[in-house]
């Protein structure tokens, strides 16, 4: 067993009519447990190369291999959407169910799993996404944030190595957008589901482990969190920001103030200007 869950080589893919390319030959390897936030601008290609991951769309040229699954095989392809699972922006368009518990179970029902197991999974989701107390509530009746955590649960559910999420905060608040990238983080870390996270939130790409940059088609710049935020002259040419800290902190060093590198979050930020208070 390799060290990288997905291995994506010389990708092309071309939609039918289209002038250009989608992706224009991508190159990327995301290890298992690893927590990537794929960041660009409308047209990039990055929600279409999510849609390479568990075969919705399959290259023009080159190949995507999925925890050694090729994309292309069909005879795998039930396999390989049980290894990756896709989670959309808009959480009503996957509830099928009138109860909670009942939605999550809907996936791996499908799957032919039976009680006790059947039972099993849909607590051990719905506990990991912290939805475990709502299991008999009416999806109708909950806020945006639950829904996407009710419809992370019922993909988590189908025991997926690898959980694929295009935008999913998109149409939420702030406190929802909250609740469903602190429940990522966590599946993350303590359950160690490999995360691909699509967003337009630079504060949701600082929290990823790696970040990968495209534009039109092509991957521009990839690296930790603190090393693609510290190019802020690339991004902004491309039509991208950065995450509040670290503008402020930028700001900060040109006025000649002694902030470290590495600043990505408000606490950081805040500590480092209480540090320089302190010193005055």
């Amino acid at each position: 067993m390799t060290d990288s869950i997905i291995t994506a080589t010389d990708v092309v893919f071309r939609y039918e009519d289209a002038d250009s390319e989608a992706l224009g030959g991508i190159n990327l390897e995301i290890k298992r447990g690893e927590f990537v936030a794929l960041l660009g601008h409308n047209g990039s290609g990055k929600s279409t190369f999510a849609r390479h991951l568990n075969a919705i769309l399959l290259p023009s040229g080159g190949s995507v291999l999925v925890d050694g699954i090729d994309t292309a095989d069909e005879d795998t392809l039930q396999q390989l959407r049980s290894t990756v699972g896709l989670v959309f922006q808009n959480p009503d368009n996957q509830m099928v169910a009138a109860i909670v518990e009942e939605d999550v179970a809907f996936g791996p029902e499908n799957l032919g799993i039976k009680n006790p197991e059947l039972r099993q999974r849909v607590d051990d989701a719905l506990r990991a996404v912290g939805m475990y107390d709502y299991r008999r509530h009416a999806p109708h009746k909950l806020s945006g944030g639950q829904k996407q955590r009710v419809a992370i649960a019922g993909i988590l559910a189908m025991q997926p190595k690898c959980l694929v999420l295009d935008e999913p905060t998109a149409m939420l608040d702030p406190g929802g957008r909250t609740e469903v990238m602190s429940a990522v983080r966590e599946l993350c870390d303590k359950q160690g589901v490999t995360i691909v996270l699509i967003t337009h939130y630079m504060e949701e790409a600082a929290m990823a482990d790696r970040v990968v940059v495209m534009h039109k088609g092509k991957m521009l710049v990839q690296g930790a969190p603190a090393e693609v935020f510290a190019q802020i002259d690339l991004l902004r040419s491309h039509g991208l920001d950065v995450p509040q800290p670290v503008e402020l902190a930028s700001l900060l060093r040109a006025k000649g103030y002694d902030i470290p590198d590495g600043i990505l979050t408000p606490e950081q930020c805040a500590a480092a200007i209480a540090a320089i208070i302190g010193k005055k």
